[in-house]
């Protein structure tokens, strides 16, 4: 073998060592401990060792760790019952895949903000992670306080306040904490790409969209509470339309009055709730089939204000499931906004088919069931 044919080979080598040393996802490998990592509302937080004994202040974060590490179960200490008890259908489907799950300590009663600081202090936990809502009450602060001065540090995370802002980072930062950088990396990306495509092709076509009510848990006996602009009502506003309780009520929403809503006679009608009617006679979410979120969304129509408005009238009328505002899966989401309020710009953006690759490429336990509807025409 010549001389240059080695020094050849030689040379090869060692520009595929230095792609691959200076590669982004090898750089993600190196974790070193302790850890300081910057956590959602901006708190400097030093993590001593890789965490073992995690605690959840909202069980629904089981959902973000279950996107990334293969056993999100075997790190928990204790966790909120709050995802447990509004959504049993997803606890059972974790059940199923991770029995130890049963075993797992309530560190309160499922109401999320109520922590029990006597029960946290016999699981010797090494870390705790917050929502943002409950960083944001008096009891978060308390609890963060307790935590911190018990020496568990505590990070919080954000999938609801701001979602579009924060998602792509909290899930990096989950990677980073729990040394599943490659794996965060890979979905932040996800994410990011299918986001940037709703947005690039809006600032294509500034021409305004429809206006919208989206509706959280309608009831017979009362109308409306409807989001803002905040969590679940930003993916109004980046497909271009107009939410009608814009300007008109606090950022994550609250109540417009019947006179208000017939007044506006929105043209897109959206009602978010969860499974098996527990806040409100529609049902949709994980473990409800299609026939049943149809006919619940078509009987909660049935009242004069509703019925009277364009979009029911036009049968522009569509259901999604309440809890995509507590978790990354919230892309989702947002393509089915896209698809509802500018199908002309969006015919090629299919949310069952984004679903069904984040089963296939990241979900610890599959999301099954119906989370989006819309009614026939």
């Amino acid at each position: 073998m010549s001389r240059l044919l080695l020094c050849r080979r030689a040379f090869v080598r060692a520009v595929a060592f230095l792609l691959i040393a200076f590669s982004p996802l090898s750089a993600l490998a190196e974790v070193q401990w302790p850890m300081t990592v910057t956590d959602a509302v901006g708190r400097e937080v030093t993590i001593p060792a890789a965490p073992k004994a995690v605690l959840l202040g909202s069980g629904f974060n089981l959902l973000a760790l279950s996107l990334i590490h293969p056993d999100p179960v075997a790190l928990l200490a204790g966790w909120s019952g709050d995802m447990k008890n509004d959504n049993p259908e997803i606890y059972q489907s974790f059940l199923r895949k991770f029995p130890k799950l049963a075993d797992v300590p309530l560190i309160d009663d499922g109401s999320g903000p109520g922590l029990s600081f006597e029960t946290i202090l016999t699981l010797r936990a090494d870390l705790a992670i917050l929502a943002n809502w409950q960083a944001d009450t008096e009891q978060g602060q308390r609890a963060i306080d307790y935590l911190s001065g018990i020496g568990v540090p505590v990070i919080v995370v954000d999938f609801n306040g701001d979602p579009l802002k924060n998602t792509p980072g909290n899930m990096r930062l989950l990677g980073k904490i729990f040394e599943q950088e490659e794996k965060a990396e890979e979905f932040a990306r996800f994410y990011e790409e299918r986001l940037a495509r709703i947005r690039d092709r809006v600032a294509k076509h500034p021409e305004s969209g429809p206006t919208v009510l989206m509706e959280a848990f309608p009831g017979a006996d009362s109308c409306c509470w409807a989001y803002g602009t905040g969590g679940l009502g930003e993916f109004i506003g980046i497909t271009g339309s107009r939410n009608i309780a814009a300007g008109k009520l606090p950022r994550p929403g609250g109540m417009v009055n019947a006179e208000a809503v017939m007044a506006e006679n929105p043209d897109v009608y959206i009602a978010t709730s969860s499974p098996g009617g527990k806040y409100s006679g529609f049902s949709i979410g994980p473990g409800v089939n299609a026939d049943e979120a149809e006919q619940t969304l078509a009987n909660a129509l049935e009242t004069p204000v509703r019925a009277s408005i364009a979009a029911v009238r036009n049968g522009r009328v569509h259901g999604l499931w309440n809890f995509f505002n507590a978790i990354p899966l919230n892309i989702v989401a947002a393509e089915a906004f896209a698809s509802w309020l500018r199908p002309d710009l969006f015919p090629d953006i299919d949310p069952a088919a984004t679903l069904a690759e984040i089963n296939r490429r990241f979900a610890a336990v599959p999301f099954e069931g119906s989370y989006w509807i819309s009614l026939k025409k």
